[in-house]
């Protein structure tokens, strides 16, 4: 991206018909240490609001009055995404075609639950639904290496006998009180044999997806003491990204003038924020992201922070002058131009909080004349900030999505929604069996001017 009025000029017409960057969606992290530390405030951290919010816009998972194993059970499955191998699974008291039947069969072929008789019917109970969560997590051999003394002393903690529970039951409630599945808030009302409440039931949920790696992964918050120094390890680790399978097909584009640009990025680091109240910023120079944290703070807007690195390339032409050091020579004399940028992720707390963020990016980070003073370092004459739900006086636009199954890497065009088509044809035209995906999104208006040709 640019950063000056001239450098936007120069690449205004060729960006009329798109301009890459990449959307988010979620798996584990590999490569910065630092993206994958929790919160460091133990007040900002989710419970179990927060966890049912994901579970129902992420999954379409939702539960109301009494639940029972069978729904939990295909709670279960459906978060993990297990399915049957197909194999014969014989339950004594669910068969093959019954509703319940293929999330039993995955969790018993996953190791989460042992028949031969499932249950499904009866009232989910604390001590079930501990006992299944704690196998979902990966946590049951864990448990079961507990002695009789580490147990009790586990809990003792919710006024509990091991008695009441059996050995390998209390095994795994005590290794659930340890490693946070059940988290302080429940212990007081935690009572085997009782119905699990909603609060248990989608703070084991939500747990159940920490510990796998599926739930939102973020540097820290806004407001953190030590945001800065997470900020500045996730920037100085990251660095330009290849995906060879993936570049071919665009870089073919760019040389066609199908494109002009692209960004590269690995899903690895997708902060899998609810969409309802996340945005992502992107930009290219680090103080202004520093800045960007310290101006959020001055304005009160706290909010979950997620460093997602990209590379982004760009037709850089041969008048310009000499190009920077990564860049590749294309027949025409012209080059393609890699820059490290990345995209911040921010999940704000309330909707409100995210409509509020736009005139923060107006006021402080929005170039509109030469020389203004009152900006944060290195602001754009067009801001790139954008959301998957809608917003008032935002834009939509399309992301043509191209997808490699066999590696974590995306590519993510932009265009105007009527150069869609167009768009996808023309990659189609270059691999017919590219992995295209055409998504709709709003972004802010500056940016939506700036793909219209306009220079602010």
């Amino acid at each position: 991206m640019g950063k000056t009025q001239a450098s936007y000029a120069k690449l205004l017409g060729a960006l009329l018909l798109s301009f890459s960057i990449l959307f988010a969606q979620s798996t584990a992290f590999a490569a910065s240490p630092a993206a994958a530390v929790p919160a460091s405030s133990a007040s900002q951290e989710d419970g179990a609001a927060q966890y049912k919010q994901f579970l129902k816009e992420k999954f379409d998972v939702s539960f109301s009055g009494t639940v029972t194993k069978g729904e939990f059970i295909e709670a279960v499955a459906a978060i993990l995404g297990y399915e049957p191998s197909g194999k014969a699974v014989t339950f004594s008291d669910v068969q093959p075609g019954s509703e319940l039947y293929a999330s039993a069969a995955a969790l018993y072929e996953n190791g989460i639950l042992s028949g031969p008789s499932i249950q499904g019917e009866q009232v989910l109970t604390n001590a079930v639904a501990v006992a299944i969560a704690v196998r979902a997590a990966d946590l049951k051999e864990l448990a079961y290496t507990y002695p009789a003394a580490k147990v009790n002393k586990a809990l003792a903690k919710l006024n509990v006998k091991n008695s009441a529970l059996g050995t390998k039951g209390a095994q795994e409630v005590a290794a659930a009180v340890d490693a946070g599945l059940l988290t302080a808030d429940l212990y007081s009302g935690f009572k085997p044999k009782n119905a699990a409440s909603s609060q248990l039931i989608h703070t084991l949920l939500g747990k159940v997806l920490i510990t796998k790696g599926l739930y939102k992964k973020y540097l820290g918050y806004v407001n953190d003491s030590d945001i800065f120094a997470k900020l500045n390890t996730a920037y100085e680790t990251s660095d330009i990204i290849n995906a060879p399978k993936l570049q071919t097909i665009v870089n073919t584009a760019l040389k066609q003038d199908l494109i002009t640009g692209y960004n590269i990025k690995d899903s690895r680091f997708d902060a899998n924020f609810i969409d309802s109240l996340s945005l992502i910023y992107g930009h290219s120079d680090f103080k202004h992201a520093v800045q960007l944290i310290g101006l959020l703070r001055s304005e009160g807007l706290n909010a979950k922070v997620q460093f997602e690195p990209k590379t982004s390339a760009f037709i850089f032409l041969a008048e310009w002058g000499t190009p920077g050091p990564n860049v590749v020579q294309i027949e025409n004399g012209n080059y393609i131009n890699y820059d490290k940028e990345y995209d911040l992720a921010f999940e704000f707390a309330n909707a409100a909080d995210k409509e509020a963020f736009q005139n923060v990016i107006l006021t402080y980070a929005k170039k509109n004349e030469e020389g203004q003073a009152g900006l944060i370092a290195a602001s754009w004459w067009q801001p790139l900030y954008y959301s998957q739900t809608e917003l008032k006086d935002y834009e939509i636009i399309t992301n043509n999505f191209i997808t490699d199954p066999d590696s974590p890497y995306t590519v993510n065009p932009f265009s105007l929604n009527e150069d869609s088509a167009k768009v996808v044809a023309g990659f189609k035209a270059i691999d017919p069996n590219v992995a295209v995906t055409p998504k709709q999104f709003w972004v802010d208006k500056p940016f939506y001017r700036y793909l219209n040709g306009e220079a602010a």
